[in-house]
């Protein structure tokens, strides 16, 4: 078991992050430990926090404030007004998060939201986002990412495409390297032991026999027996629009969905509040809580912690269990 704390990004300063990282220690500081990278000044007026100096000194800092590893980004916080000059801060809050899990000082890796144009118009940053960050980080070429919530977990094989792209990129290699990252994370990460995933058909009706769409039929399913055979326990390709009540969900452990909202919308109805995004194939637990900067409530005390308080409970579980 590793007890070691979470390692809590900043997140974009000008969003709800700030305004989450103390209601996130106010509601956890006695059910697990974790500790904030990130700008003190940030956090609002009256945060009760502690800064320290190392990883290992946030468990006994828990019970006084929120740990906060100080990262000083030399600009003020203005709610709903992203900063360049922030940028950098934010860049080396992941980076720093990301080093001191890899050195064994913290258990994973939580992030807070980020928004992509400040850190491109601050840092030249050349990543679509956290997820293509992380993998750079960690050194590794494919990851997937995965959303849970106590209701359900979805992964798209496919994500920030256009629809009409789906077809095209969706490949039968592509498709098992999905199944294969997910059983082996639902295994390592989620210990379970013989995982059960249940794979959606890209077209309405799994194709109908051919009649609503071939791909089932040519590529799909055979590739579902080749793996079945090879161990894997597959359902599908099952029709989309069956898969998800209460009773389908019951039978497996994850679905693999073919494009983004064939995946999100589910999870999202059934579970909104709750979601978490993980990332799958990283050397390392990450999660991040299922919802973007809100810069449209910054400041205003409108932030919900729902999501960030399932993703710190989920890296706590997933890297101590």
């Amino acid at each position: 078991m590793n007890t070691k704390p979470v390692a809590l990004t900043c997140g974009e300063p000008a969003g709800i992050g700030p305004e989450l990282a103390p209601m996130l220690w106010a509601a956890l500081k006695d059910e697990l430990s974790f500790f904030l990278v990130g700008d003190p000044s940030h956090l609002p007026e009256g945060s009760a926090y502690v800064e320290i100096n190392t990883p290992a000194e946030a468990p006994a800092a828990m019970a006084h404030g929120l740990p906060v590893l100080a990262l000083h980004m030399g600009a003020p916080r203005v709610p709903s007004v992203p900063d360049p000059a922030h940028a950098a801060g934010v860049i080396k809050s992941i980076e720093r998060a990301v080093a001191l899990v890899e050195e064994g000082e913290a258990s994973a890796v939580c992030t807070l939201p980020i928004h992509k144009k400040a850190l491109k118009d601050g840092a030249q940053f050349a990543f679509p986002g956290h997820t293509e960050f992380l993998a750079h980080l960690a050194g590794v070429e494919h990851v997937v990412m995965m959303l849970a919530s106590p209701a359900l977990r979805v992964v798209p094989a496919t994500i920030h495409i256009a629809l009409a792209d789906v077809p095209t990129v969706l490949t039968p290699e592509g498709l098992r390297r999905v199944i294969e990252i997910t059983d082996t994370a639902l295994r390592d990460q989620f210990h379970i032991a013989q995982p059960r995933l249940a794979v959606a058909g890209l077209n309405p009706h799994a194709g109908e026999g051919g009649t609503m769409g071939r791909e089932e039929i040519d590529w799909i399913a055979p590739l579902l027996d080749t793996m079945r055979a090879e161990g894997f326990e597959l359902r599908g390709p099952l029709p989309a629009d069956t898969m998800f009540h209460a009773a389908a969900r019951a039978s497996y452990d994850a679905a693999i969905c073919m494009y983004h909202d064939q995946a999100l919308i589910p999870i999202k109805t059934l579970d909104f509040d709750r979601g978490v995004n993980v990332t799958l194939g990283l050397p390392f637990v990450r999660t991040s809580p299922d919802h973007g900067t809100a810069f449209d409530i910054a400041g205003k005390g409108l932030a919900n912690p729902s999501s960030s308080l399932e993703a710190l409970r989920l890296a706590w579980k997933m890297a101590n269990t």
